[in-house]
């Protein structure tokens, strides 16, 4: 009997969906080898294989069956989607067209070489960013410019905003994604996207304040108020809405900054400058030789507990007065330096997860939190969730 490929629910699914991978017809024990792969929309394919073993009476389930090496070890029934892998080294999996769907394409080979096997089945598998009757609404009002995403029926629903980091222009996989589970998601651009400012040194959050009072205003939004949902500077800015605005109930920040970074930002007649922004009183520091002073330059292995062994004064005062991200003349270097870092990873923002240097022996990164904020609390007395 012929090998054959299932994957369920068959037909349409959306990215976000759990799908039930199955081989049936193989021999009892036999030895395969699944491969997935896609091409995104630029043409960039990305790939994942893993290794397996029928049971007794041939067949092959992977919500059932560990793998046994390759892409990912143990039992992953998703396996073959979260570990995709770019052929370009450090290419992200981005999808700017929600209205079409990536192709995914499922193989089987005999044995365990991924590149040397007899194919034995093969089928393609649709993943869809819309769930159906969801809309897509373009938004051009005023200076607003965005995409509305409705849920299916006559509403209202809950609203958010959704907001991406660095690398600007209009993001909304994840908003249309979120349409699908009931909720009225604008994605909103804020820099880098048709006549907005090309760079997000200096923001203006009125600007943000006029999409906040369009979504509250909309007739298939549910008030009195929407939440907020952002990553990175996006999830900063979210903090700093929910701070000066009204009408923000709720807001979820992914690997957002607790404290103003990577530029200014105005409201009214009160300026945020970003953190690292005293980076002068370091130059007053430099010696003739052009070195900044030692004390600013020791490493952090260069200061040993002084005084009481209780875990607070593991550290001299000295070093947590450096070390202090909103008070330090010092904090400019490490805040510069990782926004360097996360402005090169987040140019396109991944589907995907980080590289698996970056994530550790998890299929999550590790060093995700999410920090949730509720009505009536500002920023600096919220409760801190780590993911």
């Amino acid at each position: 009997m012929a090998a054959t490929l299932t994957v369920e629910p068959a037909g349409r699914c959306c990215w976000d969906e759990p799908v039930r991978i199955a081989v049936r017809g193989l021999a009892p024990e036999q030895p395969v080898t699944l491969r997935a792969s896609l091409r995104d929309e630029k043409g960039a394919r990305f790939r994942a294989h893993a290794r397996y073993r029928a049971d007794a009476a041939g067949h092959l389930d992977l919500a059932r069956a560990p793998a046994l090496g390759g892409s990912f070890a143990g039992l992953e029934p998703m396996g073959l989607l979260w570990a995709l892998e770019p052929d370009r080294p450090f290419w992200r999996l981005v999808k700017r067209d929600v209205q079409t769907p990536f192709v995914v394409e499922l193989e089987v080979l005999d044995g365990h070489e991924p590149d040397g096997g007899r194919l034995l089945a093969r089928a393609e598998h649709e993943r869809h960013f819309m769930s159906p009757g969801v809309r897509r609404v373009p938004v051009r009002a005023g200076r607003v410019r965005a995409t509305l995403f409705l849920p299916p029926g006559p509403g209202p629903f809950p609203g958010i905003v959704d907001l991406f980091g660095v690398g600007g222009g209009l993001m909304e996989y994840r908003a249309s994604l979120l349409a699908g589970k009931g909720f009225a998601v604008m994605a909103l651009a804020y820099y880098n996207y048709e006549d907005l400012p090309k760079k997000a040194n200096i923001l203006h959050l009125e600007y943000f304040e006029e999409a906040v009072n369009y979504l509250l205003n909309h007739p298939q939004v549910k008030g009195p108020g929407i939440g907020l949902l952002g990553i990175s500077r996006g999830g900063q800015l979210c903090l700093t809405m929910a701070t000066f605005l009204k009408g923000i109930t709720a807001a979820v920040i992914i690997n957002g900054s607790v404290a103003s970074a990577g530029g200014t930002l105005c409201y009214k007649d009160e300026t945020l400058p970003p953190v690292g922004s005293n980076l002068n009183r370091i130059k007053d520091r430099m010696t003739t030789t052009g070195r900044v002073s030692s004390m600013l330059m020791r490493p952090l292995s260069a200061y040993r507990p002084m005084g009481r062994k209780s875990p607070r004064s593991s550290v001299t005062p000295r070093l947590g007065t450096i070390l202090n991200p909103l008070t330090s003349p010092c904090a400019g270097l490490a805040c510069t330096s990782w926004w360097a870092v996360i402005s090169c990873l987040e140019e396109s923002p991944s589907l995907m997860p980080w590289p698996r240097w970056m994530r550790g022996s998890s299929s999550r990164l590790s060093s995700t939190n999410t920090w949730v904020v509720k009505q009536g609390q500002s920023p600096q007395n919220c409760n801190f969730f780590f993911d």
